[in-house]
């Protein structure tokens, strides 16, 4: 009792709340494990931005990024590290300027800010991570050396509860509980996985915990996350080497943990409008009167359609042998440019495949050894080996040079009108350990897992010097933490086509959102295999209405594109692609929600439920933004299926039924639709149908709101910009659209339901007047009137479907009140 009453009269004296006293009074009575019993604390420094403690076998800083983050750092004595060792590749924030505070007692160091607090105990030596009072977690015996089959010379540990949930650790497929795994951290393409992969393209050091925290393990070298493989109640991470440094990221729900991550390493910028649309892709379009066939079908078929993505064939006419002539092979596309602009006026943008292979036999490589621009060997020479495509070597994207001369080729293109890069084998798919980058300063296993994010980062930077005034497109299979700020756009590979190949998809996308690269999605339909099922074709499709990317992709033996399905299936994805055009206005709103606050265009039901036992390892199902419930069909022939609904009232999009919330229920399948349901009070912006988002008239709305008498007040918005200029929002090229409703109930017992639309615009975009056709749902009885701005309106209600439907013109320069009364 003795310390804990210094400890008080410490903080009473530097005027600390009762708050933080009643955590450090709990820190004190923490009685953890031991860490290092040879660790022994020889000196200590404490200021504002950092705190310092000097041990006999090395340094420990630790260094406040905000009250919800804190950065812990170790340099081990004797250690030198390079200077690419010693830059972290996926942080992008600076620590803020924080009041934090110190005390020390005879046993501990308490060291907080008004959120996280860590402690040393200083004999063992013992470093804990508290936040709020609550215990987050604690280091078990800190760095130490180790050696393991996969060449792992370093590990770190952490004390986990018996019942904690785990998330995170890049792309996987797993169960939405990933605890229990020992995990590779090596970015590899899995070809043709279905319902589990433990090792695929994005192998990002974070790890989520349900007890509301996350940890990032901030170092580019490859390694390994041990997620309590042995049951010990242990999370590890082991590497190869590299800095010792990790991040401990708190809050207080969901959406603020993911956001304090995002805001470390960097948030999304919101894509090109066309982004958002239908792609048309296959593996692969042979020759521009192939693609133009293609496009003239979508668009006498009336499918809409925004891109054409041309995989390998664009640059060679076999797949073999090729890869790395990076031009357009001219006997078969004779005028690219001219397709291009063609493409263009029908709304169509062009995509084209890259890879970072240059192949002995390819027409640049003679370019490539004498500009210098390959990976070396020891000798340092240009490292060649096969491959599948052939003999090859690895563009070196550590380099400067090879930075500029690969820039160049997508200059180039970009100027012929190509709108978007796809970076393909990303990992690299092949990249030996003998191999080295930078001159021979970086071997490949230091940078293997930042290959495809320094990539990204190439193609953006290259964006915001030569056309600072399109936003790019970079589709890239493999990334790492923070390359989401570069606008990478990731997809979950070569997914097989079956049952089994749709069931791992929404869990990969979930965690993936989790982790800060929220546009993460499949290709729908499914790529490998041949494949040919109808049914599983038209889940595919009506799940990614409701996924971030909607690009359909496959090889070519089984088509991907609808135009080419049977009658029923081409409706029924007609129909699937038609809503998705006409959800644009709400989809649109959710990757802005993504830029501005990092939060997954698709969400875990726990984001909704922190506490619910049962939504910690669901994913069957999931939330489409804050307000859509979506329900994939991941079975043959299903005829029902049990749908998990959160807590409130939840309405069918489709039929209108009432489903109360914090229960599962049964709901009939059908093979027109996959379920969804809209939460009650909410307000779903859609569009007018269009045959490209370039046509898309944003001065035509659909606002639909979901009535229900249990929600009395309730509120939505919707943000649009020109769909093309880099950080419209912060140059004030952009409009911002407030919903809001109020159901109130009078002391007659009359009733009456307010709706008010107020709009917001940046300095260079005006505002608009908008005509709206207003939906209102589930209205049980026909209202008695309905006026706008108090002049009664004109509207129908329709008895069967629960409707009332009104036209009304916005004007801004009136106040937009919608009244309905009863």
């Amino acid at each position: 009792m003795k310390s804990l009453s210094r400890i008080y009269s410490v903080c009473h004296t530097r005027g600390v709340g009762l708050g933080l006293i009643a955590t450090i009074v709990l820190l004190a009575n923490n009685q953890a494990s031991a860490q290092n019993a040879q660790r022994q604390i020889l000196a200590l420094k404490h200021t504002s931005a950092y705190l310092d403690i000097v041990t006999n076998d090395g340094r420990y800083r630790i260094t406040p990024y905000s009250a919800d983050v804190f950065e812990t750092s170790f340099y081990p004595q004797g250690e030198n590290l390079s200077t690419f060792d010693q830059q972290s590749h996926a942080l992008i924030a600076q620590p803020e300027k924080l009041k934090v505070h110190f005390a020390e007692t005879k046993d501990q160091i308490n060291y907080a800010s008004a959120g996280l607090a860590v402690q040393i105990q200083k004999s063992p030596f013992q470093i804990s991570y508290w936040y709020h009072g609550k215990l987050l977690t604690s280091e078990k015996t800190g760095y130490e050396k180790i050696s393991t089959p996969e060449k792992n010379q370093a590990r770190i540990s952490f004390s986990l509860d018996s019942s904690e949930a785990l998330y995170g650790a890049g792309a996987r497929a797993l169960g939405m509980n990933r605890r229990g795994n020992r995990l590779a951290l090596y970015n590899k393409a899995h070809y043709g996985y279905e319902e589990r992969s433990s090792q695929m393209n994005f192998g990002i050091p974070l790890i989520y915990s349900s007890k509301m925290y996350g940890i990032h393990f901030d170092n580019a070298a490859i390694g390994t996350l041990d997620l309590d493989s042995q049951h010990a109640n242990t999370l590890s991470y082991e590497t190869i080497g590299g800095r010792k440094t990790y991040q401990v990221i708190a809050g207080q729900d969901w959406t603020k943990i993911v956001g304090n991550y995002t805001a470390l390493t960097g948030r999304q910028p919101l894509p090109p409008r066309w982004a958002f649309g239908n792609f048309a892709s296959r593996f692969g379009y042979h020759s521009e009167a192939e693609a133009r066939n293609v496009i003239a079908q979508f668009r006498a078929e009336k499918i809409p359609v925004d891109a054409i993505i041309f995989d390998l064939y664009w640059f060679g006419k076999d797949i073999k042998g090729t890869m790395g002539n990076l031009a357009f092979d001219a006997d078969n596309f004779k005028n690219p440019q001219s397709m291009i602009a063609d493409f263009h006026q029908q709304g169509v943008k062009t995509v084209l495949i890259t890879e970072p292979f240059i192949l002995t036999t390819s027409n640049r490589w003679q370019e490539a050894v004498r500009e210098n621009i390959l990976a070396k060997d020891r000798a340092g020479k240009p490292y060649t080996y096969e491959f599948y495509f052939g003999n090859t070597g690895l563009i070196d994207l550590f380099q400067p040079k090879a930075r500029t001369w690969f820039w160049n080729i997508y200059k180039d293109l970009a100027k012929q009108g190509v709108a978007g890069v796809w970076g393909d084998l990303g990992e690299p798919e092949v990249h030996p350990s003998e191999l080295f980058h930078a001159d021979g300063k970086l071997g490949a296993d230091q940078v293997h897992n930042i290959y495809g994010h320094e990539w990204a980062k190439l193609v953006a930077q290259g964006y915001q010097k030569d056309f600072p005034d399109q936003r790019p497109f970079i589709l890239m299979r493999a990334g790492y933490s923070g390359s989401q700020r570069f606008g990478l756009i990731p997809w979950s590979g070569d997914v097989n086509r079956t049952w089994g190949g749709l069931r791992s998809q929404p869990e990969i996308a979930l965690q993936m959102g989790m982790q800060g690269l929220a546009y993460m999605h499949s290709d729908l339909g499914g790529f490998a295999s041949a494949n040919l099922d109808d049914e599983l074709y038209t889940r595919w499709l009506q799940y990614g209405v409701f996924q971030p990317i909607f690009r359909p992709h496959a090889q070519e033996e089984v088509p991907a594109e609808a135009i080419f399905r049977a009658d029923k299936t081409k409706q029924l994805a007609k129909a699937a692609i038609e809503l998705r055009y006409r959800l644009l206005p709400y989809n649109y709103t959710l990757g802005f929600e993504n830029q501005e606050q990092g939060l997954p265009l698709m969400r875990p039901l726990f984001f909704a439920e922190p506490e619910n036992q049962q939504l910690l390892t669901h994913s069957a199902s999931y939330l489409w933004g804050n307000d859509f419930l979506v329900q994939p069909i991941m079975e043959a022939k299903a005829q029902q299926v049990e749908v998990v609904f959160p807590q409130g009232r939840w309405i069918d999009f489709y039929t209108g039924q009432v489903y109360q919330g914090g229960a599962t229920h049964t709901v009939a399948v059908t093979e027109q639709h996959i379920p969804v349901f809209v939460r009650a009070g909410a307000f779903i912006p859609m569009a007018a149908p269009m045959q490209s988002t370039q046509f898309y008239q944003e001065q035509l709305l659909d606002l639909h709101y979901y009535h229900d008498e249990s929600v009395q007040r309730s509120s939505g918005k919707m943000y649009e910009d020109d769909g093309r200029t880099p950080q419209a929002y912060a140059k004030g090229i952009y409009r911002l659209h407030q919903f809001s409703s109020v159901y109130e109930i009078s002391a007659s017992g009359k009733t009456s339901l307010r709706i008010q639309l107020k709009q917001q615009h940046g300095k260079h975009m005006p505002a608009q007047n908008k005509q709206f056709t207003f939906y209102l749902h589930n209205v049980l009885h026909a209202p008695q009137q309905v006026t706008h701005d108090g002049k009664p309106m004109q509207f129908t209600w329709d008895a069967t479907v629960k409707l009332v439907k009104v036209q009304i013109r916005g004007n801004t320069k009136s106040s937009n009140l919608i009244r309905v009364n009863w």
